[in-house]
């Protein structure tokens, strides 16, 4: 069974990036115990197949062009990244305003010509995870 449950990790590993916690649910139906799954991705860890903070870097990068840090950042935590690993993603990502004017751009791309068209954009900018000052900003109309 080890064998065929490290075929299975290492077939999952090869279509995409998982971190650990999403590999471990992944591998856990098909595992006689909770202790065979943690010593196959402490393996898997060790040889560098599997890395929380990889994963997190490239999740930020396929999401960062439609959403905001905080979302991005909640996604990452429900998907039981660690902080450190969160953060460091953050930061490699490019500036949130700037993508937070480009989402904005596309879906609206002229400013709120009356209060309740303001809310109706600043709502659509939050869900996605922007920072209210940046909102602000944007729907102000201010040069990045």
């Amino acid at each position: 069974m080890p064998d065929e449950l490290r075929a299975r990790a290492l077939r999952l590993l090869s279509r995409r990036e998982y971190g650990r916690h999403e590999l471990s649910q992944k591998l856990a139906p098909y595992a006689a115990s909770p202790e065979e799954i943690e010593t196959l991705l402490d393996d898997l860890q060790a040889r560098h197949f599997l890395s929380d903070q990889r994963y997190a870097s490239q999740r930020v990068t396929a999401r960062a062009s439609r959403f905001g840090n905080r979302r991005l950042a909640e996604e990452l935590r429900c998907k039981g990244i660690d902080e450190d690993c969160v953060r460091a993603a953050l930061v490699e990502s490019p500036d949130e305003e700037t993508r937070c004017r480009s989402v904005w751009q596309k879906k609206f791309a002229a400013l709120p010509a009356s209060a309740e068209e303001r809310v109706r954009q600043s709502r659509f900018l939050h869900n996605r995870g922007f920072s209210p000052e940046i909102i602000r900003r944007v729907l102000r109309g201010e040069a990045e």
